[in-house]
Order: C-alpha cells, then structure tokens, then sequence
C-alpha cells in the first residue's frame, strides 16, 4: 500500500510538515510528481473546476503550469485536526504576454489513513501586478 508520512491524525509538527511537504513539490511544477501525493481516486475543486483521480490531477497541473509561467508558490498552515488541514497561500507568475499575477487562496484538505491526499477544495483568487511588485523572487527548486 502506497504510504506518504506524515499520517493522519495530525500534530502540530506533522501538518506544518506536510504542507511545507506539498509546497516543495508544487514548486517543482512536476505535475506526475505532485500526483503522487494524491489517492488514485482524489477528488478536487480548484476554482470552478472539477478534477477527479491521478491521471486528472496530471492533465490539470500540465494545462495550469503551460498557462502559469515562472510559477512560484507559498503555503502556511492555517489549522488543522485529526486527517484534515487548511492552508492559505500566495503564488506569483506570468502569462506568455509577460503580464505578472499574484494568486491568494486557501485549501482544505482531507488525507487518507496512508497519508494520501484524497480531497482538495481550493477557492483562488488573481490580482495584476507589475513586476516590480513580485515577493518571490528566490529560484525556483529543481
């Protein structure tokens, strides 16, 4: 059985872990790496869209990252108990015509007893910016 620690029930250390886990591998912008952090079966909303299992969850994040360029993302744990955490975040990029956005929004998450995420709700919203007003700067991590 596929297993990704820290499980469920969560403490305060294992959910701070977790999410500073989830942001890590987003800022990879590998989408079949993301995927592996969700059951074969996850369920998501993110936005208005609808996304159901792995091969989904892959298909979204390759169409996400083609749109959102030099994607960089930040995640803080907002609270959490037993097999559930909420984050809010904030993440910069650009599209094709060099035009900047900052994204601001929360997650709910709900984990499987594996430790697997096996449900996402996330409510994001964009905002323009110049690009003199970006936060992350660092570089990106491989």
């Amino acid at each position: 059985m596929e297993t990704k620690p820290p499980l469920p029930p969560f403490t305060l250390e294992t959910a701070k872990a977790k999410v500073q886990g989830a942001e890590d591998a987003w800022n990879t912008r590998n989408p079949e790496k993301v995927a592996l952090a969700y059951t074969v079966d996850s369920q998501w909303r993110n936005r208005a869209e609808f996304i159901n299992g792995r091969e989904e969850i892959i298909a979204f994040l390759k169409r996400k990252w083609a749109k959102e360029l030099d994607y960089r993302l930040e995640k803080r744990l907002w609270s959490f108990m037993d097999n559930r955490i909420s984050v809010c975040f904030e993440y910069e990029w650009h599209d094709d015509g060099g035009f900047w956005y900052r994204a601001y929004g929360n997650e709910n998450w709900e984990f499987a007893e594996n430790g697997l995420m096996k449900r996402r709700e996330a409510s994001i919203n964009d905002v323009p910016i110049k690009e003199s007003e970006r936060k992350f700067l660092w570089e990106r991590k491989p």
